[in-house]
């Protein structure tokens, strides 16, 4: 299976049967509690729609990272995927995000973090962003998250 093939599953697979405030802030703290586990210095979002229903930053992290976030966070807006497969697709592609898109690189950034919020039924309502790590990290630790969130509603019934 090739890389694009992958993120196209994965993004398939973590379609979620709603999401509310409470499971917004349940993603959030997941996310915070397995950075904090790795010691990773990443900062954190979670938004639907246009609002910010959750933020954290942890120590190593920075101020750059929320500019990260807000980038990686426009790609998940503008394409209804994640940030790591729109930039895989560009290199499936023999090229670049930056150099063939025809986007501001200094408001777009295909690179991995930020995953679309899915919800059956509704289609893309919002995403999940990541900033600190090597970006196949920060994808692969929203990832991780979302599996997690995944489970818990299979455990309790929804």
């Amino acid at each position: 299976m090739t890389e694009v093939a992958e993120l196209e599953a994965q993004e398939a697979r973590l379609t979620l049967p709603r999401f509310t405030y409470e499971d917004a802030w349940t993603l959030g703290t997941l996310l915070v509690g397995l950075a904090r586990e790795r010691k990773a210095p990443v900062a954190i979002d979670v938004r639907r729609g246009a609002q910010q229903l959750f933020h954290c930053a942890l120590p190593g992290s920075s101020a750059d990272n929320d500019a990260w976030i807000d980038r990686k966070r426009r790609v998940v807006e503008r394409y209804g995927e994640s940030s790591f497969l729109v930039g895989a697709r560009f290199r499936a592609k023999g090229t670049t995000f930056e150099a063939s898109s025809r986007l501001d690189p200094d408001r777009y950034a295909a690179h991995g973090g930020s995953f679309p919020i899915a919800v059956e039924g509704a289609g893309v309502i919002g995403s999940v962003t990541v900033s600190g790590l090597p970006q196949a990290e920060d994808h692969a630790l929203v990832v991780e998250a979302l599996e997690r969130l995944l489970g818990s509603y299979a455990a309790d019934g929804t």
